[in-house]
């Protein structure tokens, strides 16, 4: 990216919580945190004093896809960065104590996450889209696993998911393609090959619904409907649907519940999506008297939005998809995430000018078509929490699609 003096790199490893048995849910985001702790040649605080010396920053996360280790840095200091990201994936050492310690703070991090309603009604949302699957799981896991983790079992998960063929390495910014090409093979080049491991394919189940009433200020309500996944078609169609639906102030559900009803502070629509699977959710928090309301306006939004969807409306959410891909890449951290990601998907890494062509190539008639299939067709699933007793069920709600 001609003009910065920083570059973002990092490591993309096609290990996240897809990739668990059971018995191992919340391993990968374990060692996401391990990381850290200390390798062979550094200690936890030389690994940050590595990076923060140089005025630099390195984090990394878990998916349910992918565990990302990153650093952005100065364009002298991309070496650095390539050595210490390096060091933590190649030369962990897993120290008992250390162990201990981050058991502890990811058991702060569930409890946290437990008294976060907006996050822990996705969580259950998650499970009931995908029962009894890997992708239904939490990233975090149980408390009662994280407990019971060993280091034979950290080095057990990376000895299965972290060989040569699930690392993507990724770079943006003031970065020399060839440069970066010879670092990778001075440091990784002599992993062996390894079998790469499978997930399980995923299913959208639908049906279920988890309701969890407290007394809370707001009832948080989501509800997630089978759509495509990255490798589907209609991946570019559900999402400019999820955008004219419910992604921006101008959007249907945004206009319809909160401008013209007052029924809520927030509500969107987003189409999420992993490579064989998808859902589009819909959340919003109101209080426990208006969310009946709530919940039959969406529904009649959805129906009504496959009868009547406009051009003028395909065509914002058109520019705001394009535009905020195009923002994007003027970020190198987001520009190395999104060739990271679109490797892991592809194995490759399509023009720009096709993403953008497949984009302009939606049509009303295709959102529409999709839009009554989630209307009327496409298996749900619902979460709700907070002051949710008079809550309308999943049930009523299937009816009211039928209808």
């Amino acid at each position: 990216m001609p003009g910065l003096e920083s570059a973002s790199i990092g490591i993309w490893v096609t290990a996240g919580g897809r990739h668990e048995r059971p018995e191992q849910n919340g391993i990968a985001h374990f060692l996401e945190h391990m990381a850290f702790k200390g390798t062979k040649t550094r200690s936890a605080l030389q690994i940050a004093e590595a990076i923060e010396d140089v005025g630099g920053y390195i984090n990394a996360y878990t998916s349910r896809e992918v565990t990302a280790y990153y650093a952005r840095v100065l364009k002298d200091d991309v070496p650095l960065a390539m050595d210490v990201i390096g060091d933590i994936l190649l030369n962990p050492v897993f120290d008992p104590r250390e162990i201990e310690v981050e058991r502890g703070v990811i058991l702060q991090e569930i409890g946290q996450a437990l008294d976060t309603p907006d996050d822990v009604i996705f969580d259950w949302l998650q499970e009931e889209s995908y029962r009894d699957q890997a992708l239904g799981r939490t990233i975090l896991g149980p408390a009662e696993r994280i407990r019971s983790f060993s280091r034979n079992d950290l080095q057990g998960f990376v000895d299965q998911h972290y060989g040569p063929g699930q690392m993507i390495l990724a770079a943006a910014g003031a970065v020399d393609h060839d440069a970066l090409v010879r670092l990778a093979e001075a440091q990784f080049g002599h992993m062996a090959p390894r079998p790469v491991p499978e997930p399980d394919a995923a299913r959208f189940t639908g049906g279920g619904e988890a309701r969890r009433d407290k007394q809370l200020e707001q009832a948080h309500f989501a509800l997630a409907l089978e759509s495509p996944g990255y490798r589907d078609d209609e991946i570019y169609t559900a999402q400019i649907y999820a955008s004219a639906l419910g992604g921006g102030m101008s959007s249907r559900l945004f206009q319809e519940i909160r401008e013209k009803r007052g029924l809520c502070y927030t509500i969107f629509a987003q189409a999420g999506a992993y490579a064989d699977t998808g859902s589009t959710t819909i959340y919003a928090g109101t209080s426990g008297d208006q969310l009946a309301d709530l919940a039959h306006i969406t529904i009649d939004e959805m129906k009504r939005a496959a009868e009547d969807m406009r051009e003028d409306e395909v065509a914002r959410a058109r520019a705001q998809m394009k535009a905020g891909m195009l923002m994007g890449l003027e970020s190198p951290s987001n520009r190395a995430e999104r060739l990271a990601r679109l490797v892991q998907i592809w194995d490759r890494v399509p023009p720009l000018e096709d993403t953008v062509a497949r984009i302009d190539a939606v049509t009303v008639a295709g959102v529409r078509a999709l839009a009554e299939r989630l209307a009327v067709a496409a298996p749900a699933a619902l979460a709700l929490y907070g002051p949710v007793a008079d809550a309308p069920s999943l049930a009523r709600l299937q009816e009211r699609r039928a209808a």
